[in-house]
C-alpha cells in the first residue's frame, strides 16, 4: 500500500501483480481492501492497482470535486502517472460509473471496462434510500465487533470473511472507539453525484465493456438492466445467480473468472 500523487489529487493504492495494467475501483463508503481477493487471484496477469477513490480510505478528501468526470479524470491521471496504460478498468458501484464516464474522458488510456452493478436507469426512489444509508453511516462505533455486526445487517448476504476486511480496512481507530475513513461530507456529496445523467456515457462508450449484475441487486432493478440492453444492445451482460449489489465481494471467484476472460488473459 502506498500513496501516489497525480499532479491532480494524491491516491492510496494497493498495488500488487505484473503484465497489463488493471485498475479496481471500490463503491461509495468503500476502499481499495475490499478488492484483495481479486487482486491477489490476478496478480500472475496483471499489474493490479486497486484505489482509494476521492473522499475514501486513505485518499486526499478534498472539499469539492465529486462529480463523475472528476473521479473520472483522477484515474485518468493516475494511468498517465503510471505510465502504464491503456488500462482495463474493473469498477463496483459508483467505480464502475466512474470507469464508463473514464473510458468516454480518454478511451486511449482504457483498454476495457468491467463494470459492475451500475447503470444509468437506477430509479429515484432506490437514490433516495442509497443517499439515507449513506449519509446514516458516519457513526461512532464501539468496538471492531460492533462494525462487523452493523456491516452484516446491512449486508446480508456478504461472506463473513469480506465483512471482517471491511471492518479492517474502512475505518480508523478514533477517542471512543472507530468511525468511517470515508469523509461523510465528501460521501454525501459523491451520493447525490450519482444522481447525474449518466445515459450518454454509456451510450457512446467505445472500449470493450462488459456489464455485471447481482441477479438480487437492490440498486440495479431488473428494469434498470433492461433499458441498458436496449440502449447498448452490443455490450455483453453477466447476471450473477445468489448476489446482490456486492457481487465481486459475495462471489469473488465467479468475478475472477469474468474479468480474466473479459481481458482475454
Amino acid at each position: 500500500m502506498h500513496r501516489i500523487d497525480t499532479g491532480r489529487i494524491t491516491l492510496n493504492v494497493r498495488e500488487v501483480g505484473s503484465g497489463p495494467l488493471a485498475i479496481f475501483l471500490h463503491g461509495i463508503t468503500s476502499n481499495s481492501g475490499v478488492w484483495e481477493p481479486i487482486v491477489l487471484a490476478l496478480a500472475d496477469n496483471f499489474r493490479c492497482v486497486a484505489v482509494d477513490q476521492r473522499g475514501h480510505g486513505l485518499s486526499d478528501k478534498p472539499a469539492d470535486g465529486y462529480s463523475a468526470d472528476e473521479l473520472a479524470k483522477d484515474v485518468l491521471s493516475l494511468i498517465k502517472t503510471l505510465n502504464a496504460g491503456p488500462a482495463v478498468i474493473v469498477g463496483h458501484s459508483l467505480g464502475a460509473r466512474n470507469a464508463v464516464v473514464a473510458a468516454n474522458i480518454d478511451p486511449s488510456l482504457v483498454a476495457s471496462v468491467v463494470a459492475v452493478d451500475f447503470t444509468p436507469f437506477i430509479e429515484t426512489e432506490v437514490l433516495d434510500t442509497l443517499e439515507a444509508r449513506v449519509n446514516g453511516g458516519d457513526r461512532l462505533f464501539k468496538t471492531r465487533g460492533d462494525i462487523e455486526a452493523y456491516l452484516q445487517d446491512r449486508y446480508p448476504k456478504m461472506p463473513l470473511d469480506a465483512i471482517r476486511r471491511r471492518a479492517m480496512t474502512a475505518f480508523r481507530e478514533v477517542e471512543g472507539g472507530f468511525r468511517p475513513l470515508a469523509d461523510p461530507k465528501a460521501m454525501s456529496a459523491t451520493a447525490n453525484g450519482l444522481r447525474e445523467n449518466l445515459e450518454a456515457a454509456f451510450r457512446n462508450v467505445s472500449r470493450p465493456t462488459l456489464i455485471v449484475r447481482g441477479a438480487e441487486s437492490k440498486l440495479v432493478s431488473a428494469a434498470a438492466l433492461e433499458k441498458t440492453r436496449k440502449l447498448r444492445p452490443d455490450l455483453p451482460v453477466l447476471v450473477v445467480e445468489n448476489t446482490d449489489h456486492y457481487v465481486t465481494e459475495e462471489a469473488p471467484e465467479v468475478s475472477i473468472k469474468a474479468i480474466r476472460e473479459f481481458a482475454r488473459v
